[in-house]
């Protein structure tokens, strides 16, 4: 027997598809545009891809769902015996996936209550996932949405780009444009705060960046406990050797993470990317 509240969540969580399988999530993908050609992320174009198309500067673009793609899961998980659904999805700050599940919302046959995260990648994924851990408790719907909010707000994303091109070119650079005049001088560390993206540090060199990223990360995680994701674009080797040093320091570590995000992250951030996120529980 199933949940009383079902979860939707959408592909920019970058949940390895085991884990959203075992907690019965139901994820609805955005799309992503290469040359023209439109595909929906992680069904029918890869990580590795886009990376490729990136390098090369082809042109890529992403775009939210429908309002039909999320009425058809909430018309799904109604049948399947939901008496209703929490929706939580990336900054609504960043794309219309927000709005496209709002409007599916108001002719859905059983109540859907929409969690804006303010966040992205695995800030989302572990959101999604305590939001499920609670409905399989128990939890009233708006019990369920309120730890979905709780966990993205408790979250800290940090990453790491090696151009700020990318960013620029899909008009999500926010305050981070303050750090393009230095750009071809700096190593770029950003933050996602209040649903976007902002600058963080400045620092010169690759090496110094992650080892401030993991200092940073770090810190935060404290004494508490907490689960982590380190993900990458094209930098497996980067995110691995975080990965392990960060295993290494964090004390209280439930659950680390270690992947590759998926063509609508990379398509903004580019090959090279590496993020962290940490998510006190």
């Amino acid at each position: 027997m199933g949940a009383a509240v079902a979860i939707v969540t959408d592909s920019t969580a970058y949940l390895p598809v085991e884990l959203a399988d075992r907690h019965g999530l139901t994820v609805v993908p955005l799309q992503v545009s290469v040359g023209g050609s439109v595909s929906e992320e992680g069904v029918d174009i890869t990580a590795a891809e886009t990376a490729r198309a990136l390098s090369q500067w082809h042109p890529v673009t992403t775009s939210r769902p429908s309002p039909l793609r999320f009425a058809h899961a909430y018309e799904t998980a109604a049948q399947s015996g939901a008496a209703g659904v929490v929706s939580v999805h990336l900054s609504a700050a960043m794309s219309g996936t927000v709005e496209a599940a709002l409007l599916a919302a108001k002719d859905a046959a059983v109540p859907v209550v929409v969690v804006d995260s303010g966040t992205i990648g695995m800030g989302l994924g572990f959101a999604a996932l305590s939001a499920a851990a609670a409905a399989r408790r128990g939890a009233s719907i708006d019990e369920v949405a309120a730890v979905a909010r709780s966990r993205a707000e408790r979250s800290r994303s940090l990453f790491y780009v090696d151009t700020l091109e990318h960013l620029r070119r899909g008009g999500r650079l926010g305050a981070a444009a303050t750090l393009l005049g230095s750009a071809l001088m700096v190593k770029p560390l950003l933050m996602i705060a209040d649903g976007r993206i902002e600058p963080l540090e400045k620092v010169r060199t690759l090496s110094r960046a992650l080892s401030r990223m993991e200092d940073l990360a770090v810190e935060f995680a404290g004494e508490r406990d907490v689960d982590v994701a380190v993900q990458h674009l094209a930098a497996q080797t980067r995110a691995d050797a975080l990965a392990a040093r960060l295993r290494e320091r964090i004390p209280n570590l439930e659950e680390l993470h270690v992947g590759q995000v998926g063509p609508v992250i990379g398509a903004h951030a580019g090959p090279g990317m590496v993020g962290v996120v940490v998510a006190p529980r």
